[in-house]
């Protein structure tokens, strides 16, 4: 486990480049802070607050970002790959080339999110709100709901999404480089 930043007040802080590889920071108040390019890849966020926080090209491959909230951050080329999001917040949020990948994001809220051209291969299920979400992902996304896991993707996550609110550009799944 790396260093424990458990409940602390690093709002507005200036962590541009910062190694927090496997800290705990539950319930750390980072609003407004700049994590520019910041390594926070395994990390617990648990309870955080990093509303208004900078997290371009941040990595938070397998953190742990439950009950979080990212109200107006910013996800410009941020990696979160293997993250559990449940719960979170992403209110008003600016998801710009960022890659999503099997993040769970089952009864989050992304009211009036922005996304433009994300892979957001995501977990979401009937307690996600979607109200206001708008821009262009790379799909498909897994929906959670009774009937187990189904995986949605094109012209169909669109309508899904539009009938929650929602208005969402969807384009295939970008191809990895020489395939």
């Amino acid at each position: 486990m790396g260093l424990d930043f458990s409940g602390a007040d690093m709002s507005g802080g200036e962590f541009s480049e910062s190694w927090f590889t496997d800290a705990k920071l539950t319930h750390v108040n980072l609003s407004k802070a700049n994590l520019y390019r910041a390594d926070l890849q395994g990390a617990d966020l648990s309870g955080a607050n990093l509303a208004s926080a900078s997290l371009v090209r941040a990595k938070l491959d397998d953190a742990v970002l439950r009950g979080a909230t990212f109200d107006a951050a910013e996800f410009v080329k941020a990696s979160l790959y293997g993250v559990d999001a449940s719960g979170a917040s992403f209110r008003g949020a600016r998801v710009m080339g960022a890659s999503f990948l099997d993040v769970i994001i089952c009864g989050g809220d992304l009211t009036e999110a922005v996304a433009q051209e994300n892979s957001f291969q995501v977990r979401i299920d009937d307690g996600t709100i979607l109200s206001g979400f708008s821009g262009s992902i790379f799909g498909p996304i897994e929906f959670f709901g009774e009937g187990g896991v189904r995986e949605v993707g094109g012209d169909e996550l669109e309508r899904w999404i539009r009938e929650r609110g929602g208005n969402v550009r969807v384009f295939p799944p970008k191809r990895e480089s020489g395939s």
